[in-house]
């Protein structure tokens, strides 16, 4: 049977399975642990193991045996667990994470990590077992009473014996996929399929629970149904031996096996069983009132409901040239059209908005891991967990902030000694928030650790080449440490120092939309602030003229627009031009040139100029005329086309016209291209001339 269409639910399962084992870890109290904690990581543990076995994965399976073997262990109050045992079992949900992109990847782990893993892993039950050995009491022997129930363990495992095992609603796929699984678990005494029900009786040493672990990646737990059959001779009906003292507890069969007529969801261990009701029944909710789907049909949902807009604001611009009182109702139906199509989109984009919790809930571990290593001590806080995020950016996001708070670690958040030296508290803070603010979220990363040192900053501004000046605003001093190979270090570490880093991050965040912005208060702390667009798909634009061509420039960039006079324009070079604004001299950037554009305005007075701002950096862009502000539907030139200098999408407005959408910030570098140029073929002519 062919179980390829299954693996994929078990990859997004187990992922999932995996956060939420490193995030229980990390809440863990070693000193004291909740037993329903440490079961509820055993049961991750056991719900990938089971998948893992079914689709064969062979290293999934035996580094989750060993893992489940000590947590069990734990839970039951065998296993002292320590802080150490808990960094190797972060570790080892390390290399399951590998694993299993291995496996998704479709191909082995490697040997020798696995081996090197399961090494960790049985180390840990081996000095666990001499430590037990060592603590034992040898002089007091065990009760007779206790070791007959122990001989009656080991001769017949919890949950040995024939199980009735009925499932409901399956197709005919299903029935032999899952027949053939349990004939892999046990002995098959029967097998009964009556319509969309199958009923099989098994000969097994597995327990329910392991059962439906293994059942669940092909159907729903609610479709398992799993009950006693016959209870075994000897654990039913056993007479204690002449000199034996008979158990005080009930036969242990009797004991383990599952009442008639319970649901699989009841027939698991008694340590399982004991979490409340109440949080069971939360979780069938939550479990049965969403739905997973795979991501390339959210983005085509969102293409088609992209199309619909373009066609409702092709029939609304068409519909400005018909008489107001001959085609009223078809006008008020056009309106109607008009709000239900923005609220569709509205919906259909909040399909792919994920909440920031999704990124922060990686952070514990970063923080934990880094400071450890740092021999600092750090304390997490986080707001705004539940805002939204599309999830093309938040997946995006994840590494420039992995780097801002690895950055706060090392460079920000002093050690103990230097903070109680300052008056400070031992423990430093690593603030991560995340709010709406407009059409925009705001994250943020703050820390109270030393803050930037302007000196120093300048200082090595200065040994690198880069123009600077004691005169300049802190903003844009922050801003220097964005500059490739940058770094105040004094010394390299595998955590930073390197130069390299910050300006990725500046890059990335831009190539999103967005932009970022520092704030530090030596001695105080810092603050790092992105501003990003809530989607890419989705743009509020403003839509200018330049010759015959319609262009969409990004509203986020826009600051105002107006007509010049000209006394306030300044020549530079002969095709250069600055505009005094307000006191400030802003370059201005002619679009027609840039984009090589027929029959626009080249008269800087008779045009008009859009003042933006890029990088920090403000400039004024020539057009010839503002045609409006609205919502425009990003489509992506590279896919459909090629990527084009200055451009980063493109947009079908109303009148079925192609625009394109500028990449504002890169305005400033293709006209520093086009002027060297320039140059370059003035000094080859004037080479030319001389020659002759």
């Amino acid at each position: 049977m062919d179980l390829s269409q299954f693996t994929q639910a078990f990859f997004v399962e187990a992922v999932e399975l995996l956060s939420e084992m490193e995030q229980l870890l990390l809440e863990l109290d070693v000193t004291a642990p909740d037993a329903e904690h440490v079961a509820a990581i055993f049961r991750a543990a056991h719900s990938i193991k089971g998948g893992a076995a079914t689709f064969g994965f062979t290293a999934l399976t035996d580094t989750t045996h060993l893992l489940e073997t000590l947590l069990d262990r734990a839970r039951h109050g065998q296993l002292r667990l320590s802080a150490p045992m808990v960094d190797a079992f972060l570790e080892t949900k390390d290399a399951l994470q590998e694993q299993l992109t291995a496996y998704q990847a479709g191909h082995e782990p490697e040997p020798e990590r696995v081996a090197r893993i399961c090494a960790v892993l049985q180390q840990l039950a081996m000095e666990n077992e001499a430590a037990d050995h060592a603590t034992a009491p040898a002089s007091k022997p065990a009760p007779v009473a206790v070791a007959a129930t122990v001989q009656a363990a080991s001769a017949e495992p919890a949950g040995q014996g024939a199980l009735d095992v009925r499932f409901s609603g399956l197709s005919d796929s299903e029935c032999d996929l899952l027949a053939d699984e349990l004939a892999n678990l046990g002995q098959v005494r029967s097998r009964t399929r009556s319509g969309e029900q199958l009923t099989v009786v098994l000969d097994t040493t597995c327990s329910p629970d392991d059962i439906v672990a293994v059942c669940c990646f092909v159907i729903d737990e609610s479709q398992i149904h799993i009950t006693s059959a016959t209870p075994t001779a000897h654990t039913a009906h056993a007479e204690p031996e002449a000199g034996q003292v008979q158990p005080v507890q009930a036969p242990l069969a009797e004991a383990a096996a599952p009442a008639p007529d319970r649901s699989a969801a009841d027939a698991i261990e008694p340590a399982q069983a004991a979490a409340p009701k109440a949080a069971a029944a939360s979780a069938t909710a939550k479990e049965s009132s969403s739905i997973r789907v795979d991501v390339e049909k959210v983005d085509q949902l969102i293409n088609l409901v992209g199309e619909l807009v373009i066609t409702q604001s092709m029939l609304t611009q068409a519909s400005t040239m018909l008489d107001p009182v001959a085609y009223e109702r078809f006008l008020s139906g056009l309106g109607h059209l008009e709000r239900n199509a923005r609220d569709l989109q509205e919906s259909v984009m909040s399909i792919r908005m994920m909440p920031m919790d999704y990124v922060f809930s990686r952070f514990p571990r970063v923080i934990r891991d880094v400071s450890a290593k740092l021999g600092k001590q750090v304390r997490l806080d986080t707001y705004g967990k539940e805002t939204e995020l599309d999830k093309g950016l938040i997946e995006r996001i994840v590494d420039p902030l992995t780097h801002l708070v690895r950055n706060s670690l090392d460079h920000g958040i002093e050690t103990p000694e230097q903070r109680l030296a300052k008056g400070k508290d031992a423990t430093g803070q690593l603030l991560l928030s995340a709010q709406h603010h407009g059409g925009n979220i705001v994250i943020e990363v703050s820390d109270d650790g030393a803050g930037l040192n302007r000196e120093k900053i300048l200082a090595k501004a200065r040994q690198q080449g880069l123009a600077v000046s004691d005169a300049m605003p802190d903003d844009e001093v922050w801003q220097l440490i964005f500059a490739a190979g940058f770094s105040t270090a004094e010394q390299v570490t595998d955590i930073s120092g390197r130069g390299v880093g910050m300006d990725v991050v500046k890059r990335n965040i831009q190539e999103m939309g967005g932009h970022v912005e520092i704030a530090s208060r030596e001695g105080r702390g810092t603050t790092t602030r992105i501003v990003l667009p809530l989607t890419l798909a989705i743009l509020n634009g403003m839509s200018v003229k330049v010759g015959d061509e319609a262009y969409i420039l990004p509203l986020s960039y826009v600051i105002e627009s107006l007509q010049p006079l000209p006394e306030h324009l300044h020549s530079i070079t002969a095709d250069g031009h600055v505009i005094k604004v307000r006191g400030e001299y802003l370059p201005l950037i002619e679009l027609h040139r840039v984009f090589d554009v027929a029959n626009a305005q080249t008269q800087p007075t008779q045009g008009i100029l859009v003042i933006v701002q890029a990088d920090d950096t403000r400039f004024a862009l020539l057009v010839d005329e503002l045609l409006g502000q609205h919502q425009v539907v990003v489509k992506n030139l590279e896919t459909n086309y090629r990527k084009v200098p200055g451009i980063s999408a493109a947009t079908i407005l109303g009148d079925g016209s192609v625009a394109f959408i500028i990449d504002v910030g890169a305005m400033p570098r293709i006209q520093r291209a086009q002027a060297a140029s320039v140059a370059a073929l003035a000094g080859a002519s004037r080479l030319g001339a001389l020659a002759a």
